[in-house]
């Protein structure tokens, strides 16, 4: 018998908390019912709060975000559009794979697994190309625990000049990481319901602006289910166009009750503190990240590299069926050569200390030399540390109460 708590430390899905559980826990409801417009209308509005898009609109699909990946190209690009993607990861590799399934001209310039976006190569190829509909980027390599400057990216293309769509993948850094699709000029954002909005697998999203909604209208791709016609539609009088999931739905509005209520700012600061007490335990270990530099270190998961001769596999195996957690293996080009350790969603100080003794001990059952306990110490030390700065308004991660103190006292 398995007594206790199975801890779940992957990249995605992650921890569904208490309230969010409970939320879904409702009895079968009338997707039709004359009073569900209050309820959805009020959802979709705080979403675009958390999105931070409050120009265009924030669109509901039931089915993951590989879901919103296609929505997003079938309804904003036709086939043939010429489009500028990039890979340094298993995902931002699966995303170009559906572009050209789906018969877009892809221009692909392929990066080293470890770093991110290449912006420079992006600027000089929409300096030469102003064929270029549309430019993509996957803004936190799950696989790699890489976070690219979407911002730079912008930057880039108005600096050439061009006019295409940006396209972000936001799937595991929405409503965990500083996203903001207005200022950043991102056309089209998606994400998932089952990382930064700690729900189950479930609901695809997508952040849509204006510019992005006007070329819908042109588009001469097929699609049907994933269309925004049908969806913009029935949202603008609060229903949707086929039987949504209203459980989950039910659960994202206690999810987006919490992100709201903790502040945006506040949750990117609190990921960012944890993060950093992660990647002092891997320090303290003496291992490497994937990730190549801290340009791009990921604040929602952390792929740590292992030595010569051991399998991140193993390590995962050894995790799980010994300390009954769950960590994430490595995918493609990095397989066997890295774990990953999810720390996004409803995680703490406590939730990361937990994951890096759980990683200690199958790194040192699976060969790794390491002191036993030196990481969790470390992380300690930092979060310590980091929480006494934020309560006297010092810290980076400091919340807005001490900094209005602080700022008061000057």
């Amino acid at each position: 018998m398995k007594i206790g708590t199975t801890h779940l430390f992957v990249p995605g899905p992650t921890t569904v908390p208490e309230v969010v559980r409970r939320a879904m826990n409702v009895p079968m409801e009338d997707h039709r019912a004359p009073d569900l417009p209050d309820f959805v209308l009020d959802l979709l509005a705080d979403l675009q709060r958390v999105f931070r898009l409050p120009e265009g609109r924030v669109l509901l699909f039931p089915g993951s975000g590989t879901g919103a990946w296609e929505a997003a190209i079938s309804n904003c690009l036709s086939r043939g559009d010429r489009v500028l993607m990039s890979r340094y990861g298993h995902f931002s590799h699966l995303w170009v794979d559906m572009a050209r399934r789906l018969g877009l001209d892809v221009v692909c310039h392929d990066v080293a697994w470890g770093e991110g976006v290449p912006v420079e190569a992006y600027e000089r190829e929409l300096r030469v190309d102003p064929s270029i509909r549309a430019v993509f980027v996957t803004h936190n390599e799950t696989a790699t625990g890489v976070t690219s400057d979407v911002r730079a990216v912008r930057r880039a293309m108005d600096a050439a000049g061009s006019d295409a769509l940006l396209f972000v993948d936001g799937v595991s850094s929405i409503a965990s990481l500083d996203f903001r699709q207005e200022d950043w000029g991102v056309d089209v954002a998606v994400a998932g319901s089952q990382k930064g909005f700690m729900l189950p697998a479930g609901l695809a999203m997508l952040g849509v602006s204006e510019k992005a909604l006007e070329a819908a209208e042109r588009t001469t791709t097929e699609r049907c289910y994933f269309a925004f016609r049908d969806m913009l539609a029935a949202n603008d009088v609060g229903y949707f166009p086929y039987t949504p999931p209203l459980p989950l739905l039910h659960g994202l509005r206690a999810s987006v009750d919490r992100l709201l209520d903790e502040g945006m700012d506040d949750v990117v600061a609190r990921h960012h503190r944890l993060a950093e007490g992660v990647r002092h335990g891997v320090k303290a270990w003496g291992l490497d990240l994937c990730a190549m530099s801290p340009r791009w270190y990921s604040d929602t998961v952390t792929a740590v590299r292992l030595p010569h001769g051991v399998d991140g596999a193993e390590v995962c195996r050894i995790a799980y069926h010994r300390y009954r957690t769950s960590f994430g293996g490595g995918l493609g080009q990095v397989a066997g050569r890295v774990f990953r350790i999810g720390h996004l969603g409803d995680v703490n100080e406590v939730s990361c200390l937990t994951a890096l003794a759980a990683a200690e001990m199958a790194l040192l059952d699976a060969g790794v030399d390491l002191v036993a306990g030196a990481g969790v110490a470390a992380a300690q030390a930092y979060y310590r540390q980091a929480l006494a700065d934020e309560e006297v308004g010092r810290g980076p991660t400091s919340s807005a109460a001490p900094r209005a103190r602080l700022a008061a006292a000057r």
